[in-house]
């Protein structure tokens, strides 16, 4: 029997039922609008973090636990407006910013679980991270044009039947876990390169 792998320290998970109402693929655009505004904010400080983060590594072999819990905070951010955003969901996102590491459980259709590597970090994957994630960023975003064709397809779908298309919905839930790895890759939470997997 062989070993399984251990799970990539960073996760997605929604737990919402496929079922929207019908109007929701074209309004949501305009209700996450202040989401989209804050979200805009946290990731100018996320990118300040891990500017900051990536000189700590490099000097100390340590990314220090509060740069790492508003980078955390910033992805977890980033998934629950993003999801509604695409209507995947009815429940509008709270308005919360905890930076505890742990998914504090204040949206309980979203789960985004990260585990920062704080200590013995490795500094040659560390200086050249800018350059590491542009295979897995191509990729992403030829799978993102993918997503855009999805998300109009299910928008009319949605309106005729109020239900997400199980396979479509599945491509758009898998394009976010490997967006929410490799967001955390990017910022340096982990030196674990993220699988090339919507799985």
């Amino acid at each position: 029997m062989e070993p399984t792998a251990a799970p990539y320290p960073l996760s997605f998970r929604l737990e919402a039922p496929p079922e929207v109402d019908r109007w929701r693929p074209f309004v949501h655009w305009l209700l996450v609008i202040p989401h989209l505004i804050v979200l805009y904010l946290l990731q100018m400080v996320a990118s300040l973090c891990a500017f900051v983060g990536w000189f700590a590594i490099l000097f100390t072999g340590k990314l220090p636990e509060g740069l790492a819990g508003l980078i955390t905070m910033t992805i977890r951010y980033q998934m629950r407006a993003l999801t509604y955003w695409y209507f995947l969901r009815e429940a509008y996102p709270p308005f919360t910013f905890d930076t505890t590491v742990a998914d504090p459980g204040d949206d309980p259709q979203i789960h985004v679980d990260l585990v920062p590597e704080l200590e013995h970090r490795s500094r040659l994957t560390v200086f050249f991270r800018g350059l590491l994630v542009i295979p897995s960023a191509i990729v992403l975003a030829l799978i993102g044009i993918g997503v855009s064709v999805v998300l109009l397809i299910a928008a009319f779908v949605v309106l005729f039947t109020a239900r997400w298309p199980e396979g479509m919905r599945d491509f758009v839930l898998g394009y976010f876990r490997w967006t929410t790895r490799l967001s955390g890759y990017a910022l340096l939470l982990t030196d674990e390169y993220p699988p090339f997997s919507l799985d």
